[in-house]
């Protein structure tokens, strides 16, 4: 007979809440678990990128709607023989030109040359591209080209980070080009025609903070912004200014670089500008687009003037601390077209020591 009271079966009992002590500490650390794993997931979140205010310099709008900033200088564009477009380094700007500093003005008046400097994507005045690849600038600068009536045919130049673009541009827009000059560019280890014995040698010679904010570029790159902004541990040298990177050349020509800077509109233009919208979109995702996952290598390349009198100059100077040397020779020996030109004692920023600029100029110049 039944008492009026309900009985489950055995084998339900086990699905009865345990609210014992061991039960409610379970489920404690099960909600802190998931409470810290959401605090990590939102710090390896960037913030959105600052909104710009009054603007330095003219800027172009391109066909999806983003804006390129953009200087120029040298003679006026109207009566230029030559037109270059300049692609600036890793946490600079366009007001980070060699040729503004270290080329004269008479050579520039002589050679009939017009520079325009451009602020990359989420630089200084340019918009961000979120979906920015190893092609997109080349395209950019193709448009950019167009927007300023450039012509038919111009010639790029790119320093360090800018230097690697060139690549892109002689990949994606040869037909476009008259002539290309490649400073001190930044080399992807990951580059498959790359000797790994040269490519493991060079890596071995970085510092250990920069192994590591590489190895996170190409293998982590959704987490590039969180390692290069915590202080538990060193971030990438060249965001970090460790001393470390800079031969006694780059020393030199900084101190020298910074004297000659007496307009301070323009010393704080210089500070300022690279980082003005903020890291994310300026030097972290050009660590994950410049170390990242190429969609080509720069080594199976061809000649893109074969049929034309246009050239290719890959300078270098032979005591860089941030760009190996032994690869950069490397790849210009297996590109017999690329003219290389090893400067004797020069560090990274060598293209900004006295007449550099005018040195560069006159060997492309010329001899196009």
């Amino acid at each position: 007979m039944s008492d009026g009271k309900k009985s489950f079966p055995s084998h339900a009992r086990k699905y009865k809440l345990d609210y014992s002590s061991s039960g409610v500490l379970k489920i404690l650390l099960f909600v802190l678990f998931a409470e810290f794993c959401a605090w990590a997931y939102q710090t390896t979140l960037p913030p959105p990128p600052t909104k710009l205010g009054s603007l330095t310099s003219p800027r172009i709008k391109l066909r999806d709607g983003r804006h390129l900033s953009y200087k120029e200088s040298g003679v006026p564009k109207d009566e230029a023989r030559s037109k270059i477009i300049y692609v600036h380094c890793f946490d600079c700007s366009k007001y980070q030109d060699p040729f503004a500093f270290s080329a004269s003005p008479a050579v520039i008046e002589e050679l009939g040359v017009y520079i325009v400097a451009l602020d990359r994507p989420g630089y200084g005045e340019s918009d961000p591209d979120p979906k920015r690849t190893v092609k997109s600038l080349a395209l950019d600068i193709e448009e950019l080209a167009d927007e300023l009536n450039l012509g038919e045919k111009f010639y790029v130049a790119g320093y360090s980070m800018g230097g690697e673009v060139i690549w892109s541009c002689l990949k994606y827009i040869p037909h476009r080009l008259q002539g290309a000059i490649l400073i001190s560019p930044a080399v992807n280890y990951w580059w498959h025609n790359l000797p790994s014995n040269l490519t493991s040698e060079a890596y071995s010679r970085q510092l250990q903070q920069d192994q590591w904010s590489l190895r996170v570029a190409h293998y982590l790159p959704w987490l590039t912004y969180w390692w290069n902004t915590r202080s538990w541990f060193p971030g990438f040298s060249v965001i970090t200014q460790n001393p470390a990177v800079f031969s006694p050349a780059d020393v030199e020509v900084v101190a020298k670089l910074n004297a000659m800077i007496t307009d301070p509109n323009q010393a704080k233009l210089m500070q300022t500008q690279p980082r003005l919208q903020g890291e994310f979109e300026s030097i972290h995702r050009d660590m994950n687009i410049g170390w990242g996952k190429w969609e080509f290598d720069p080594l199976d390349l061809e000649n893109p003037f074969q049929n034309s009198n246009g050239s290719v100059h890959l300078w270098m100077g032979d005591e860089d601390r941030i760009v190996p040397v032994t690869l950069q020779r490397y790849i210009a020996q297996q590109l017999g077209w690329i003219k290389y030109h090893e400067v004797v004692g020069g560090g990274h920023t060598f293209a900004f020591a006295d007449d550099m600029g005018s040195d560069i100029l006159q060997a492309l110049l010329r001899v196009n």
